[in-house]
């Protein structure tokens, strides 16, 4: 009997560090299964991803990022250093313009791959995937939940009823939600909708329609009936194979020196519960609604730690120093892994962004729910009303996308962190919390399903 070569997986992620770090987690897991992975990325972006694994048995490939692209700044290769989200489409098209390099690269690899999984926003890799004979999954960076609205409000059009943008409406598939259009990032919520979005994920919803199937970072047991559904009637078929974020190896014994940690410790002994706040790096937030909730925040008297931009502080004149006692401003980069899985962390101010939903819910932190942008406005529902996770600061005019105020903010900040309701989402995120531990564990159902993937796409190549 000859030896049979180890499968060979090609990882491409999307040059944004919320698409990337999820796709490096699985990277890990499969080399932990013996697979061979390459992970191909642009020269300013493979430093960080090399550092990330520091496991030098992955291979990282950087093709040179298209120069002199209109419509984009020059030297921009990652979505977090454009001026503005206005550039993310065009950027985002851009990458077709590395396809020849990267099928050169592929016929250059001494190991012939097996599959290609990438972001699903490089949809031209399906085309190279299909010139290689390979099988290509597409990887999703949000829920099975966000992922069934965005197709169902293709397919139904329940909102071409609604005369304003915050006229609810609901699925026939799931009649207990409610929907408004401003749930949906435009142009998706929109009577008619056109451009240049429109077109560049009509050309994503080819790619995904002739691909092999789609790798969702979620477990089975958080969104049971909208995983069935999807796979039942949307697909092609959905492999729930996280909380990715269970794969990163504990490297609190290398960071647990920093300031906010410290900070953290001297709160735990003091007995004092604190609220994390962190918004991401992408939603451009106004100074007026970052003042509503820097002042809410004080009116708390909670203890809070606030990771943000150096740029929103200088709408803050005298914050710092007015909440001093009691908080703590952090300019740069935290491990947010690491600092929601601190003891004295009992709740996260969050906007809603998928890993940072799936972070909490792994460190069994509930969440208070402020959404800016893509498809936050409907992790909100999700976390909120659907899974029970967290609470909602709303606006005062009732709109999704409206004002909030501070006495929203301060409300909804002590109710999470001292009410009945806070206590209840706090439960409830502790069960989910543990159900994600089992999914991932081995024999679990993430496990399984990563097995069942490897297998799928072996089969698929021969």
């Amino acid at each position: 009997m000859g030896t049979v070569a180890s499968p060979h997986f090609i990882i491409f992620p999307f040059m944004s560090h919320g698409h990337t770090i999820p796709l490096l987690h699985l990277a890990t897991l499969l080399r932990h299964r013996f697979v061979t992975v390459t992970i191909f990325t642009t020269p300013v972006n493979a430093p960080s991803i090399r550092d990330f694994l520091q496991d030098t048995s992955i291979s990282v490939i950087d093709l040179p990022f298209p120069k002199d692209v209109h419509d984009i700044p020059p030297n921009v290769e990652n979505t977090e250093k454009l001026p503005s989200m206005s550039y993310f489409y065009p950027f985002a098209i851009a990458t077709k313009l590395m396809q020849p390099l990267f099928e050169q690269a592929l016929s250059a690899l001494q190991h012939p791959p097996t599959c290609v999984i990438s972001d699903a926003f490089l949809g031209w890799t399906q085309e190279s995937a299909q010139k290689f004979g390979i099988p290509r999954y597409f990887f999703f960076g949000m829920s099975v939940f966000a992922t069934t609205m965005y197709q169902l409000i293709g397919i139904e059009r329940p909102h071409a009823e609604t005369i304003s943008l915050d006229e609810s409406f609901t699925f026939s598939s799931f009649p207990w939600l409610k929907f408004t259009r401003n749930d949906f990032e435009p142009p998706f919520g929109d009577l008619e909708p056109k451009g240049l979005a429109v077109d560049f994920m009509m050309e994503q919803a080819i790619s995904i329609s002739k691909s092999s199937g789609m790798i969702s970072n979620s477990f089975y047991k958080l969104e049971p009936r909208f995983a069935d559904f999807f796979n039942k009637h949307l697909g092609p078929k959905s492999w729930c194979v996280g909380p990715l974020c269970l794969a990163k190896r504990a490297m609190t014994a290398t960071l647990s020196q920093t300031d906010e940690m410290q900070w953290l410790n001297n709160k735990l002994t003091e007995k004092q519960p604190v609220l994390y706040v962190a918004f991401g790096t992408q939603a451009d937030i106004s100074p007026e609604q970052i003042q509503e909730i820097a002042k809410g925040l004080e009116l708390s008297n909670t203890c809070f730690l606030w990771v943000t931009r150096q740029n929103v502080l200088e709408h803050l004149q005298g914050f710092e120093n007015r909440v001093k006692n009691r908080a703590l401003i952090v300019k740069e980069w935290v491990d947010q892994n690491q600092v929601l899985n601190h003891k004295s962390i009992k709740g996260f101010l969050s906007h809603c962004g998928w890993n940072s939903i799936l972070e909490c819910i792994c460190a069994k932190v509930p969440i208070l729910a402020l959404p800016f942008m893509a498809e936050q406005h409907l992790n909100a529902r999700m976390v909120t009303e659907e899974i029970g996770v967290g609470l909602r600061i709303m606006p005062r005019n009732g709109s999704v996308r409206g004002f909030v105020e501070a006495e929203e903010v301060e409300k909804m900040v002590k109710e999470l962190m001292e009410g009945e309701k806070g206590e209840m989402v706090r439960k409830k995120v502790k069960e989910l919390g543990e159900n994600a531990d089992e999914a991932m564990n081995e024999g679990g159902s993430s496990w399984s399903t990563l097995g069942l993937l490897i297998d799928d796409a072996c089969a698929r190549k021969l």
